[in-house]
């Protein structure tokens, strides 16, 4: 595994996207826990996309307009929902001490359905991967799989430290009701505006 492709995919997974901004989100409004498990979840929403690169349905994506343009509406709708639940009393970035088990799957799920209604990411992987596999390797898919499962690791780590980050700042926003209620705001206008690129984007 070449130093480049270490580097790219730490360049690639510092930028802040949505899964970052959904781990800081949950780590301001709930904590360390609540936003590891949302890294967690982050994370485990790029295995379908991985997937699909390996078994060639990213190239249907590519190659069939309408499908590309269906889920990456259904994207676009689920990032608006997500800005709604941001601002909504009791939404995501409500205040809470809670560990109940049902938050932590609901964390988890829609981390995943985050990533899974991004089309991108499949065309990603699918142009990103084959790039680094060295043309003597063994088994091509293998090579593949430890490359995503490197760069999977990676995101991990790096949200689990945008988590840390916001959850170290939980206590001076908590004691402070106008702070928070501005960071809503911004969180929920960044995911918004997400919505708003992905809808505009070229398919």
């Amino acid at each position: 595994m070449s130093l480049e492709y270490i580097l790219t995919s730490l360049v690639i997974v510092l930028l802040p996207g949505t899964g970052v901004l959904y781990t800081m989100a949950y780590g301001l409004s709930r904590g360390w826990k609540a936003s590891a498990v949302a890294a967690f979840g982050c994370t485990l929403g790029i295995l379908p996309h991985i997937a699909a690169s390996i078994a060639g349905l990213a190239a249907l994506l590519h190659t069939s307009a309408v499908a590309f343009q269906v889920v990456k509406y259904l994207g676009v709708a689920y990032l608006f929902y997500m800005a709604w639940g941001i601002l909504r009393d009791g939404g995501t970035m409500e205040i809470s001490d809670s560990n109940a088990d049902n938050s932590s799957r609901r964390i988890i799920a829609n981390a995943i359905l985050f990533n899974i209604l991004n089309p991108k990411l499949s065309l990603f992987f699918l142009a990103f991967l084959p790039q680094f596999v060295p043309v003597n390797a063994a088994s091509a898919t293998q090579y593949m799989l430890e490359l995503a499962g490197v760069f999977m690791l990676m995101t991990f780590v790096v949200f689990l430290g945008y988590g840390a980050f916001a959850s170290a700042t939980r206590r001076y926003v908590i004691s402070r009701p106008g702070v928070m209620k501005w960071f809503r705001r911004g969180f929920a206008s960044a995911f918004g505006a997400l919505g708003i690129k992905l809808a505009l984007s070229d398919g």
